[in-house]
């Protein structure tokens, strides 16, 4: 099983409730990346059903964390809601990856202007 996967993926579904609505298109955009990552439909309904506790992130490497933190930010910007609750959660989250939570407001402020790659070069040059 795919423990860095599965850990973002139960994150996603966390992060998507955090507005108290499952947004069809947040759980169709959590099963993408599952089918992406070869990573089985039915242990995604399980996070789903029963969500795991968020614990440390830091193992992580640097591209992973990113992945995650970029995939938060594409999961609030999804359908086209951006509620507080999400953004608090997509904060918390940035800190226990190890970026300074100033990274989610750098973000949101310029989702859809830069690329994925100038966001990347940003964060791990300005935000860690």
């Amino acid at each position: 099983m795919d423990i860095v996967t599965k850990k973002q993926l139960n994150i996603l579904i966390q992060l998507a409730e955090a507005d108290k609505h499952f947004a069809k298109i947040e759980r169709e955009l959590i099963f993408k990346i599952a089918r992406e990552r070869k990573f089985p439909e039915e242990e995604v309904n399980e996070l789903i059903r029963n969500p795991e506790p968020i614990d440390s992130l830091g193992a992580l490497s640097l591209d992973q964390k990113f992945e995650y933190l970029m995939s938060s930010i594409e999961l609030v910007f999804v359908d086209q809601n951006v509620f507080e609750s999400e953004i608090i959660f997509t904060k918390n989250i940035a800190i226990k990856l190890g970026f300074k939570k100033g990274i989610i407001d750098f973000f949101v402020e310029n989702y859809g202007k830069k690329t994925r790659e100038e966001f990347k070069d940003i964060a791990i040059h300005e935000y860690i």
